[in-house]
């Protein structure tokens, strides 16, 4: 890893596990609801969002950086405790889980704090997270209680 950690990281996910991985490198990225759009006609989900960056924290680097998810292939979205008419509400993506009892259909979730989700029926899991440029010093760590 270079000293500035600035290297674009860029991910697919077509299974489980694939997305897995995803959901570590996004855990703690912060939205907010307008950042959020589905497009049923392409069958696309997407979201931009500011990333913590969990590889630069373990060598002692605090940062953020702007980052892109979509997932294709989605056939209906529901959310959760989630209010789109408040575009400027800030959202704490906690985790991305795939529900597959239906293999390879099923339905990813987006657990974001306070209860929030947001969950979408796919064919299949076919999704991309990309870094899309500026990197930022973070405020603090993100920490959660043991509960």
């Amino acid at each position: 890893m270079s000293d500035d950690a600035a290297e674009p990281l860029k991910l697919v996910a077509l299974d489980a596990d694939d997305l897995a991985i995803v959901s570590a490198h996004l855990q703690d990225a912060v939205l907010k609801t307008a950042d959020i759009v589905y497009l049923p006609s392409e069958k696309r989900f997407a979201l931009a969002a500011r990333r913590f960056d969990w590889e630069g924290a373990a060598h002692g680097k605090r940062r953020r950086r702007l980052a892109a998810l979509h997932f294709d292939r989605v056939l209906a979205v529901r959310s959760a405790r989630l209010d789109q008419a408040e575009p400027g509400k800030v959202l704490n993506l906690l985790a991305i889980t795939f529900d597959h009892s239906a293999e390879p259909a099923g339905d990813v979730t987006l657990h974001f704090s306070e209860g929030a989700a947001i969950r979408l029926s796919v064919e299949c899991v076919e999704a991309q997270m990309k870094d899309l440029g500026p990197v930022w010093e973070a405020v603090a760590t993100p920490g959660h209680p043991d509960t």
